[in-house]
């Protein structure tokens, strides 16, 4: 298989899937022209459609690219009227270039947000980001907890297939809630090289995620001590709504 992340937008990723047969996937196409343009210059014929959410940023381009392409779109309930005519949830399958996606409930960043995961592929939208988390728009902060562990428990060889470039930004944040945690500052210093190059920092691993992204450390000592110095945060939930509060102010 073979994986690009298509630049959109200011800093969204439409991500293209295909295998040696030429066949592809794309997901949350935004804007069809960027796809349009990477499935011509590759001569890819296109499979299907993958949503996340419902959000323009991630829909916008469907419906060109289906009246394109003629191909099946797959997304949550909340994507129906944005061009998905299978809807799948939870527990789901999908099963496209030979691949058997695993749909996941993602709650959080929007009410119905969903992730498609086929080993080693997780396409998570605007969930888990490198170094960060989505914006909780619809959701509370406890549904995006749990949206997290969900992919805590997939293998550590997990690519993260978030879709916005907001590393360095994120990394910023980590480093000022734990400045001399050394695994953040030097993967800091790793992305900005990348992007000096305007190389993706995506994917990530989720190897390097439970090292670099607080959202993921919640059961952290040094970070619960850093964000609740009197204990007075018994679950691990309130450290992430904290976390994502602070996050939103910075």
């Amino acid at each position: 298989m073979n994986l690009i992340s298509i630049p959109a937008f200011q800093d969204n990723y439409i991500w293209l899937l295909y295998n040696n047969q030429q066949e592809s996937i794309i997901v949350d196409p935004g804007e069809a022209a960027p796809a349009v343009a990477a499935l011509t210059e590759r001569r890819l014929t296109l499979k299907g459609i993958l949503l996340t959410h419902h959000h323009q940023d991630h829909v916008g381009g469907v419906a060109d690219l289906v009246a394109r392409y003629h191909v099946p779109v797959y997304g949550p309930q909340e994507t129906a009227s944005k061009g998905a005519d299978h809807i799948v949830g939870e527990g789901d399958r999908v099963n496209l270039l030979d691949l058997d996606f695993q749909i996941l409930a993602f709650p959080g960043h929007t009410l119905g947000h969903i992730g498609f995961y086929s080993a080693p592929y997780l396409f998570c939208g605007d969930t888990v980001f490198s170094a960060g988390c989505g914006r909780l728009f619809e959701g509370t902060p406890r549904q995006m907890y749990e949206s997290f562990q969900k992919v805590k428990r997939l293998p550590p060889d997990t690519l993260i297939c978030a879709a916005h470039e907001y590393t360095l930004a994120n990394l910023a944040f980590a480093r000022s809630i734990l400045p001399e945690d050394e695994p953040i500052a030097a993967y800091e210093r790793e992305i900005r090289q990348l992007r000096s190059k305007n190389q993706a920092s995506l994917p990530s691993t989720l190897q390097i995620e439970d090292k670099i992204n607080l959202f993921l450390r919640c059961h952290d000592i040094d970070l619960q001590r850093k964000l609740d110095p009197h204990h007075t945060l018994d679950e691990e939930w309130r450290i992430f709504a904290l976390l994502r509060e602070k996050k939103d102010h910075f």
